[in-house]
């Protein structure tokens, strides 16, 4: 590698890491927003214009706010505990392919942090450390409500992680790779990998929610039962770490989301688009604006996606932690493994769209048994 490419790929880690921090920042302010358009209020709108400074506002807060560790409280876990949370979360997005290549004289470099043929692995063992984050912050806090909220993180992220990892093992099958480009590179145009694995998709998507511990799953923090869960007694920046952590935990899935399953950095039409702007302006200029391009596309589909998870935790009530735990270990791992058997019978008589037959028997299942329950009865109203 020579010092122009070094360059270049230098400036490519420090543009996706500040991409990573800025979106997750006004993730924040966004969040606020979409939740008063679903509350019909007005959500932030005093720092800035429409309140577009008040994550610099609140970054400033946890600043300058008192920095608390209990007495009793392990001091250097308590301290490691959010770090761990935050590190491993910017970890993760390093793998993930933003575009396709720029060209610079005569070298080529794929517009990614760093490109390894196992990145799935990596996501995977990044997100498994992720949790020891939560469950030291909240064994170090000496505090019985987030010890509860620590152990539940740790067994909900445990339970959920095998049908994660499960779910994609079909995707796995069909492109014969575990590199994350490789993958998007085999959903060129428009042939992306949801139209062929929907049980897959949908099964990664609510495991997301729940490695993330988002509603409906945020029974680690749940305020209900548990105050604050394993942060209750973190304030300052370190408090400002898990809860930023959190946000960008959910920008790195819904990026994962939109390259395993909805083409990544591809769109429909994409080659004529290509060829339409190296043809006018020149090889080099228009193979970069056209992966510009892409780029636009894959932050359209991951701004989607976090809108998406804004739009549930909004929406839908919170599980019970008997529920959450069910729906993990009962319903979603045997239908992992049956996307993964049925998808490989497909590979095998060369049936593209074999893991339809899952949606389809589930729904014809699902009517058959709403048509079998017994209807309410209008009970006639006394005067």
């Amino acid at each position: 590698m020579n010092l122009t490419e070094l360059i270049i790929k230098a400036i490519i880690i420090l543009v996706v890491f500040g991409v990573t921090l800025l979106i997750a920042m006004y993730s924040t302010w966004a969040e606020r927003k979409v939740a008063g358009f679903i509350q019909d209020r007005f959500g932030p709108n005093r720092a800035g214009p429409g309140g577009i400074l008040q994550p610099l506002a609140d970054a400033g807060k946890m600043f300058f706010k008192e920095d608390f560790i209990p007495s009793q409280a392990n001091k250097w876990l308590f301290i490691l505990g959010p770090c761990l949370a935050i590190l491993t979360a910017l970890m993760s997005s390093a793998v993930i392919p933003f575009g396709e290549s720029i060209r610079y004289d005569d070298l080529t470099i794929p517009v990614q942090g760093i490109e390894i043929n196992i990145g799935i692995l990596y996501i995977f063992g990044v997100v498994s450390l992720g949790v020891y984050g939560l469950m030291v912050g909240g064994w170090a806090s000496n505090n019985k409500f987030s010890l509860l909220g620590a152990i539940r993180a740790a067994s909900q992220n445990i339970s959920y992680e095998i049908a994660f990892g499960l779910s994609i093992i079909a995707i796995l099958m069909m492109t014969g790779s575990l590199s994350i480009r490789a993958i998007v590179e085999a959903q060129h145009g428009f042939a992306w990998n949801v139209f062929n694995q929907p049980l897959g998709f949908i099964i990664f998507l609510t495991c997301a929610f729940a490695e993330c511990n988002r509603t409906p799953f945020d029974l680690p923090e749940c305020e209900t039962e548990l105050v604050g869960g394993y942060h209750t007694e973190y304030s300052s920046m370190k408090l400002g770490f898990y809860l930023f952590a959190e946000y960008i935990n959910m920008f790195v899935s819904s990026a994962i989301i939109a390259s395993l399953y909805f083409g990544g950095f591809n769109y429909p039409g994409m080659d004529w688009v290509r060829e339409t702007l190296t043809g006018s302006l020149g090889a080099a200029t228009g193979h970069n604006l056209a992966t510009l391009i892409g780029t636009v596309v894959l932050f359209g589909k991951i701004f989607f996606f976090i809108f998406f998870f804004m739009w549930v935790r909004w929406t839908l009530p919170r599980f019970r932690y008997d529920q959450l735990m069910n729906l993990g270990w009962k319903s979603f791992i045997p239908l992992s493994v049956l996307n993964v058997f049925i998808t490989g019978l497909g590979l095998l008589f060369d049936i593209k769209y074999a893991s339809w037959v899952i949606i389809v028997v589930a729904v014809v299942l699902a009517l058959m048994s709403s048509a079998r329950a017994p209807k309410p009865v209008a009970q006639p109203q006394r005067s």
